[in-house]
């Protein structure tokens, strides 16, 4: 497998025109150097593509109100993605795009103070701030967040109501999107401040969330209340692939900005152990995982989810979490997979379209949080 990845790489940075130095090596890299090199070469073609493809998007078949938002959460996770990637790359011609995007928005929320959708811009600016050290980068982010500390949101019922847009719960993270929207934006912004309540209320909540959402037995997120007891036409619960590529990436993100003592620690540890050790079991033999995970028969490929996976598996091999050739051979697996996704001209295919479920997935869609759940591979495959 990892001959025929760095291949398959090889060629791909031919036609990328050479790659960019990567930054100095985990210790347990998860991919040899060609590879990692190749990652990065593919990684910049595809933001390329994205970056130069944010004036119109009619190349996506449906949201465009959302998509079109500057500080929604489909802008917000690309903006994710293309920081970590800025960050691994050291290029700043991203380190600019992000930056450019925070004063074109005045380093601005979202219009909803509760909801974690219109939280997820501020981790990209929380990355530019790491950099700059200017307060007014953060400034919204912190207003919004100590206006909740000041006023925590009272509704105590986490169950989604069938047929409604706007749901009561959503003042609190009750659905699995949420744990990648919100979480890290409250440990960032500990990190950041040195103020412990940030991170404290987004402990709190992450722990409440999961309480209700994870299931002990299949080591998995339900999307949101109305999945606990949906099945498939086969008898099968059904655990979205992007819902739970959602929470996996944002515990790496918790990870990457929780204190090495932090009293919780541990438990997010265990478990991003427990998601991954069950993951590797559900990947699909061409290195896909399923947009329904226990249902992998004649499943589509669907780049969202895988691309989400990888980055957690990557992630947890570079930095020790994860050991074992296991964990190294589904990382190959799954990026050869993104690979065959990416057209010639650098736009990434087979992504899910906004939902909340698995659903059908075609060759030519893309989405940006797709291009952001990529790029998040990237940077950890992209590590030596």
């Amino acid at each position: 497998m990892r001959a025929s990845l760095t291949i398959a790489l090889a060629a791909l940075a031919l036609i990328a025109g050479g790659a960019a130095q990567a930054k100095p090596a985990s210790p347990v890299p998860a991919t040899d150097r060609v590879t990692a090199h190749q990652a990065l070469a593919l990684g910049r073609q595809v933001a390329d593509w994205q970056l130069s493809h944010m004036d119109s998007f009619d190349y996506t078949r449906a949201h465009l109100a959302k998509t079109v938002d500057p500080k929604g959460w489909i802008q917000g996770a690309l903006f994710v993605g293309l920081s970590a990637f800025a960050e691994r790359t050291g290029d700043s011609r991203y380190a600019q795009a992000v930056r450019a995007h925070g004063v074109s928005q005045n380093w601005g929320l979202g219009r909803r103070p509760l909801h974690a959708d219109d939280h997820v811009i501020g981790q990209s600016w929380l990355w530019v701030y790491s950099k700059d050290h200017d307060p007014a980068q953060i400034a919204a982010l912190r207003a919004r967040f100590d206006a909740i500390l000041a006023a925590p949101p009272q509704q105590a019922d986490l169950t989604f109501i069938e047929g409604t847009e706007d749901q009561p719960c959503q003042l609190r993270w009750c659905w699995s999107d949420a744990l990648f929207m919100g979480p890290a934006g409250w440990t960032g912004l500990s990190q950041a401040t040195g103020d412990p309540r940030y991170a404290a209320y987004g402990d709190t909540e992450f722990w409440a969330a999961t309480d209700w959402l994870f299931d002990e037995k299949e080591h998995l997120y339900y999307r949101d209340s109305r999945y606990f007891d949906r099945r498939d036409d086969k008898g099968r619960k059904i655990f979205w692939s992007r819902g739970n590529g959602w929470v996996y990436a944002g515990v790496v993100d918790i990870l990457k900005t929780l204190p090495a003592d932090y009293p919780s620690r541990p438990r997010y540890e265990a478990l991003f152990r427990k998601m991954s050790a069950r993951l590797i079991t559900l990947q699909k033999a061409d290195g896909y995982w399923a947009p329904s995970l226990l249902a992998p028969e004649h499943a589509p490929p669907e780049t969202s989810g895988t691309g989400f996976f990888v980055y957690g598996l990557a992630y947890g091999v570079n930095h020790g979490l994860l050991k074992g050739p296991e964990y190294k051979a589904a990382v190959a697996k799954g990026w050869t997979a993104l690979v065959g996704a990416v057209q010639s001209d650098g736009k990434l295919g087979w992504v899910q379209q906004v939902g909340y479920a698995p659903d059908e997935v075609r060759a030519d869609d893309t989405q940006l949080y797709g291009v952001g759940a990529f790029l998040l591979a990237a940077s950890e495959v992209g590590a030596r």
